[in-house]
């Protein structure tokens, strides 16, 4: 009598014996790199997440807010920092750039000290002039309805804070300024910015802790709202 079905069942047997197994911290060491890792790729080309530290926008952003901010709203860009650092390997690079709208809430790198991060409005966009006239913003001779624009102290002769000479914003910047106009350095202070510093557009409230104020807590009103309702 033939014994190949049992030579073969004896092979068949050895293969499943000798099939390495995955334990279960290899599992689950694959299963946090791969979050790592699609956590990076969302951080960097889809949205982030930033906290707003001082008042400057306020009262539409108050300290404590907790932003979620899209990064491809304006431009793709290039990744060239190292994960959850400042630290810069080589010069931004940015495709597909289109231009904010008015009235846009942007996050974007401060000019002057890179590795930090600003959060204010675009009030001028390229190739208008601007003006501020006793804290009122004039676009191409044009007064500017400013509806969330705060002021706490009434109008006076400081320049540049309430009164701005024309200025011409050039092509590739724009114009950006706090909605709590006497407590913000914006462009009106340092400059327009160009938009290569430009990191996302604000969308959306998903935290806010007072920490400071007589309401100190979770502001439970703020959670999940837009930043321009």
């Amino acid at each position: 009598m033939s014994n190949k079905p049992e030579n073969t069942e004896k092979s068949t047997a050895a293969l499943k014996v000798e099939k390495p197994q995955k334990t279960v911290t290899r599992e689950y060491a694959e299963a946090l790199i791969i979050a790592l890792v699609l956590a990076l790729l969302i951080r960097t080309f889809i949205i982030q997440a930033f906290k707003i530290p001082t008042g400057s926008m306020e009262p539409t952003l108050l300290v404590g807010d907790h932003l979620l901010v899209s990064k491809f709203s304006y431009s793709m860009h290039v990744p060239n920092e190292v994960p959850f650092t400042s630290i810069q390997l080589f010069p931004d690079y940015h495709f597909f750039s289109s231009i904010p709208k008015r009235g846009d809430i942007v996050v974007f790198k401060f000019p002057l000290e890179q590795e930090k991060d600003y959060i204010k409005r675009v009030v001028g966009l390229p190739g208008e002039t601007i003006q501020v006239i006793r804290q009122n913003v004039y676009i191409n001779d044009k007064l500017l309805k400013e509806p969330y624009a705060h002021h706490s102290e009434p109008p006076s002769s400081l320049v540049p804070r309430d009164n701005m000479p024309p200025l011409r914003i050039p092509e590739g910047h724009i114009f950006v300024m706090g909605d709590n106009r006497e407590n913000s350095s914006d462009s009106r202070v340092w400059g327009v910015l160009d938009l290569k510093y430009l990191r996302g557009k604000a969308k959306w409230i998903y935290w806010s802790w007072d920490s400071e104020g007589t309401g100190f807590g979770l502001r439970t009103d703020r959670l999940g709202t837009s930043v321009y309702r």
